[in-house]
């Protein structure tokens, strides 16, 4: 277990994420795309695993945890093309946001784990 520098900061980061995963994951009923089926999949299972890693996160945080959040959040984002259902605006775009947001806040948890204290001026 990593110690936590910046708890509060962290905590919001994996709310956000759990909520990026039950969004990813109703997606294909909300956004009405739940007739393609590969983007139906990958919404659940991305969404899915996006919302067990947010969840353990928010307990103790581990920094493989992260990165398989980012690599989960750039798989989203390309999915779309990987998978073949691009023409669907709506399949796409989901995707496309749910997966940038992941990604980039996956960095910024590794940064946060990673920076230190800020220094103390002398």
């Amino acid at each position: 277990m990593l110690e936590l520098k910046n708890r509060s900061e962290l905590t919001a980061i994996n709310i956000v994420n759990a909520i990026l995963a039950a969004f990813l994951f109703i997606s294909p009923w909300v956004m009405k795309f739940r007739e393609l089926q590969a983007a139906s999949w990958n919404a659940w299972a991305c969404g899915i695993v996006i919302l067990i890693l947010a969840i353990a996160a928010a307990s103790e945080i581990r920094e493989w945890e992260e990165w398989v959040n980012g690599l989960l959040g750039l798989w989203t984002l390309v999915a779309p093309w990987a998978l073949g259902f691009a023409s669907v605006a709506a399949a796409r775009w989901t995707h496309v946001v749910v997966g940038i947001i992941v990604a980039v806040l996956a960095a910024v948890e590794l940064w946060l784990i990673h920076s230190g204290p800020p220094a103390k001026a002398v």
